[in-house]
């Protein structure tokens, strides 16, 4: 039979009977290893109507409490990272590291979250009239929702949740139907922590959860990470039903390589960033912008690095990269391999070739050198484990090629050259920018996000703009009768 994934509502597993419901593989051998549950619109709206419940009492709750139990939730999530992981590998594909390093990497948002207290800290100015005070406080939303993608079930909800449920909202999640286990072992550790039932609450589902989601009149507030196109939907949607949006797009993440760069330095960063979890993150490095002389140089020592990467299962040690999520999702991958040969490039490594034997989702890190703009496997967001390199003249040259693209998500410079970094960093129309560092994902104080068609919306993920995200601001002026001179007004507010 396999394992059943259900929703969990009100503090614990839903005991209801799903009318619908989908397969979970496991990558690796393309074999069936459960059914999820697919949430109706009626299942959704018991959902939000149990966080709606929850959430007056959490709003009222002592920020030293709301911290207390994210100190517990955050021992806990240390306690069973390794049983998180493995869910992930078993129904992602991505090797153990890969896992585990995730959810450290959420752990860390967590961790930001626990200092709640400061970060809630309105503003005080005392006598802005005679005897009058004005002061500013920070108030939650209400039920907000996380729709989050397949390629990090646990991470990208951490940049979510642990933030808005501090804040003193209650949160919906709808992770991704492929992999949705740590989703439900997550709201297990909740539990545990000792959060109030309703306050952390997981439907599972397709489009029909989103809508009913971006729809619902007492849900105030959606974040999202995915896809360009669905990004805009979820926005568009959600906008007009009157919701706060937040929602990340996709990615043409370029990585640009000087001729005076560290080439070996700048060869280990393409392969990690472009092929780790099987290229299957919004931050990975697709296109590799080399300029001239290095390029021949800098293909000659990523065919090294790829021929000795073992691809296979998650769960062995000796597995450097996994297989990639679903068949589908596969077979659409490796289908830029053909066309980018029809259109004049040439594969540098093929990734159909020595694959792991088996059902399993199989594909081995691609090399396409001689890219040009105009390409599909250039245009695309390919999201697999596939490396275009594009040669170019200048760094100025190089430059132009990523303002024009139209992802801004993140972008990496290798270069020993200070004033050219600097240059880059100040002038490239990109939301995250790494300085010999190929994936420059921030750390949790600081706000992930990207620009142009890669966010929807104007906060973004974790640090200070999710604290504003999932919170509203209250402006009081405050004026209190002088009881040591009986009540006399002594001193009436400017008109303003």
């Amino acid at each position: 039979m396999g394992k059943h994934v259900t929703h969990w509502i009100n503090g614990k597993s839903w005991s209801g009977r799903a009318e619908r419901s989908g397969d979970i593989f496991n990558p690796a051998t393309g074999a069936v290893t459960g059914t999820v549950d697919f949430a109706s619109a009626a299942d959704v709206a018991e959902a939000v109507a149990s966080a709606k419940a929850a959430f007056p009492g959490w709003r009222d709750t002592s920020l030293a409490q709301r911290a207390k139990i994210l100190f517990r939730f955050r021992e806990l999530l240390v306690r069973d990272s390794p049983e998180i992981a493995a869910l992930i590998s078993a129904e992602h594909g991505k090797v153990l590291s890969d896992a585990a390093g995730e959810v450290a990497r959420g752990l860390e948002v967590v961790e930001f979250a626990c200092g709640i207290p400061h970060l809630l800290k309105g503003g005080f100015s005392e006598n802005v009239s005679s005897k009058v005070d004005a002061y500013s406080i920070h108030q939650p939303l209400g039920v907000v929702a996380g729709i989050t993608p397949f390629n990090f079930p646990a991470m990208v909800p951490m940049w979510m949740f642990p933030i808005a449920i501090a804040c003193g909202n209650a949160f919906v999640l709808k992770p991704s139907e492929k992999d949705p286990s740590a989703a439900l072992k997550i709201a297990e550790l909740w539990a545990e922590a000792g959060l109030p039932e309703g306050v952390f609450t997981v439907v599972n589902g397709d489009k029909t959860a989103v809508d009913a989601l971006l729809e619902h009149p007492d849900v105030k507030a959606v974040s999202f990470v995915g896809s360009t196109p669905i990004a805009r939907y979820i926005y568009e949607t959600s906008a007009r039903h009157g919701k706060r949006v937040q929602a990340l797009g996709g990615a043409k993440n370029h990585m640009l390589v000087l001729p005076d760069a560290d080439l070996d330095l700048a060869a280990d960063a393409a392969v990690n960033a472009g092929f780790g979890s099987a290229g299957e993150r919004c931050m990975a490095v697709s296109v590799l912008v080399a300029v001239d002389p290095v390029g021949d140089e800098l293909v000659a020592k990523i065919k090294d690095r790829v021929a000795g990467l073992v691809t296979g299962p998650g769960d062995d040690p000796a597995s450097e990269m996994g297989p990639l999520v679903t068949r589908q999702h596969r077979d659409k991958v490796a289908s830029y391999l053909t066309s980018s040969v029809e259109q004049g490039a040439a594969l540098a490594v093929d990734g159909r070739e020595g694959l792991p034997s088996g059902d399993g989702f199989w594909l081995r890190p691609t090399l396409i050198d001689g890219v040009t703009a105009d390409m599909d496997c250039y245009r695309d967001e390919i999201f697999g484990p596939v490396l275009s390199v594009v040669r170019v003249g200048s760094f100025d040259e190089g430059m132009a090629l990523i303002d024009a693209n139209p992802y801004g998500n993140g972008t990496a410079i290798f270069t020993n050259d200070g004033g050219a970094a600097r240059r880059f960093q100040n002038e490239v129309e990109v939301g995250m920018v790494g300085v010999n560092v190929p994936i420059p994902v921030p750390m949790a104080y600081y706000s992930f996000g990207g620009w142009k068609a890669s966010l929807f919306g104007d906060s973004h993920a974790h640090g200070t703009e999710g604290v504003h995200f999932y919170t509203r601001t209250k402006a009081v002026t405050a004026r209190w009768l002088d009881p040591s001179h009986g009540g006399v007004n002594l001193g009436f507010p400017t008109n303003g």
